[in-house]
């Protein structure tokens, strides 16, 4: 198959939602340095408001949404497309986590955390698919997650969300083919974002607990948002359908190919204490 030709960034839109804050802030900045134009989406209003005053450039706008609101995705769809000539690109960074076990957790949780991570995501990119087929060439980039690739214990709702975005992903990018759209998937290891220190988690765990458990994940984290977002750039730009971020990724990719029934134990030790959302606080 030959390979796709790169995007051309300068004076080009890219869609990027989460963009507030964390990973699709970083993205926004380092398109915005290329000399590219970004649509930037959140429901944060005032960071959207901070983000898009430091960006380099002319021609970016911003847009406050909830991504599952349907009726509100297809409005701003046509916002972008009425200030945006050449919608090129979406990055999807949008999401949250939540942190608790399957006795933990009630229906209405894990619900909320598939409403945020996967129709979200569905939402948006449904919507601007239509301007997208309309460029020469254009690349849709989903954020996936290393619990995409693997399904650790205590992370049933971020893992079944991740998997099926992962899932979507790839229908997407199938069903495509043959078309100027291409998709891809990203799949980071660990970032040092806030999302785990401020994501949710159930209202049945213990606060210390969950506050535990989310800096032993943390403390895993070892890839810098700036370079992370450097990758995703990258990837969407050269129309990558699968980038790893981080060696963790790589390898927990390898083990579940090698071992997909029993790679949970050559992670359990790792992930012990971020994974652990019953031993009480010792007093």
């Amino acid at each position: 198959m030959a390979r796709n030709k790169p995007l051309e960034t300068r004076d080009k839109t890219t869609v990027i939602t989460g963009a507030a804050s964390g990973m699709g802030a970083d993205v926004a900045r380092d398109i915005a340095r290329r000399g590219g134009r970004v649509a930037l989406l959140d429901r944060n209003e005032e960071g959207l408001a901070t983000i898009l005053a430091s960006l380099p450039g002319t021609g970016h706008t911003s847009h406050l949404i909830d991504l599952t609101d349907d009726d509100a995705v297809v409005a701003v769809a046509a916002d972008i497309e009425a200030s945006h000539a050449h919608i090129q690109a979406l990055i999807t960074c949008a999401g949250s986590s939540m942190l608790g076990n399957i006795d933990q957790l009630t229906m209405a949780e894990m619900r909320w955390l598939m409403d945020v991570n996967l129709w979200g995501t569905v939402n948006i990119t449904k919507a601007l698919i239509p301007a997208m087929r309309r460029e020469s060439a254009a690349h849709i980039t989903h954020l996936v997650s290393i619990y995409g690739l693997a399904a650790p214990a205590g992370r049933i709702p971020y893992a079944m969300s991740k998997h099926a975005v992962r899932g979507f992903t790839e229908s997407l990018r199938h069903e495509l083919e043959g078309s100027t759209v291409t998709v891809g998937g990203v799949y980071p290891a660990g970032v040092k974002t806030g999302i785990i220190l401020h994501g949710r988690y159930a209202a049945a765990l213990d606060p210390a607990i969950a506050q535990r458990a989310a800096h032993a994940q943390a403390k895993m984290y070892r890839t810098e948002p700036e370079d992370a977002a450097r990758t995703i750039v990258d990837a969407t730009v050269n129309r990558r359908t699968r980038t790893f971020i981080g060696r963790e990724a790589r390898l927990v990719d390898a083990i579940t190919r090698i071992a997909p029934s029993h790679y949970w134990s050559a992670m359990r030790k790792t992930l012990r204490e971020a994974v652990d959302t019953t031993t009480p606080i010792k007093g």
